[in-house]
């Protein structure tokens, strides 16, 4: 027997699958499809928001440098302002790589809930629903090389 995939809830063999607390053998399975749900918004807003987060020191440091540049104060004031717009711009560095980092995980999660599904002889049978986008790409890519094996090994 081959393992294709396996975690906590999820086993796809060379025999079979068990998702969704209910095995089934290879054989069973006569037709499999994916769906993909509505596109949760509160998500993409979420990663928008990242994105301000990101672009918020850089805005904040230019408006200081603006700021110094027309208020036409003494020369410590607008170097001070100055020094002080670039700092905070450069605070954006390790902001950035840090929400960058949460954006990254934010499409791996992905914005949609997908489906499996399967036809067996007593009709259509939801075998998982994710909103982990990555997890259910790996499911989905080791089920249909489960069912691509063809044959089952003795």
């Amino acid at each position: 027997m081959i393992t294709y995939y396996r975690d906590r809830d999820v086993l796809v063999t060379s025999t079979g699958v068990r998702m969704g607390g209910r095995e089934y053998r290879l054989g069973d399975l006569r037709q499999v499809w994916h769906r993909r749900g509505r596109r949760s918004w509160t998500r993409v807003a979420g990663r928008g928001a990242l994105g301000l987060a990101i672009l918020a020191p850089v805005a904040i440091g230019l408006i200081g440098i603006g700021v110094a540049v027309l208020i036409h104060a003494s020369t410590g004031t607008t170097v001070a302002l100055v020094g002080g717009g670039i700092l905070i711009g450069l605070a954006a560095a390790p902001l950035a790589d840090f929400l960058l980092e949460h954006v990254d995980r934010s499409y791996d999660r992905g914005s949609r809930c997908l489906e499996i599904w399967a036809r067996i002889r007593d009709g259509e049978v939801l075998l998982l629903r994710t909103d982990d986008a990555q997890r259910f790409g790996q499911i989905y890519r080791a089920l249909q090389r489960a069912l691509d094996s063809g044959s089952v090994p003795r």
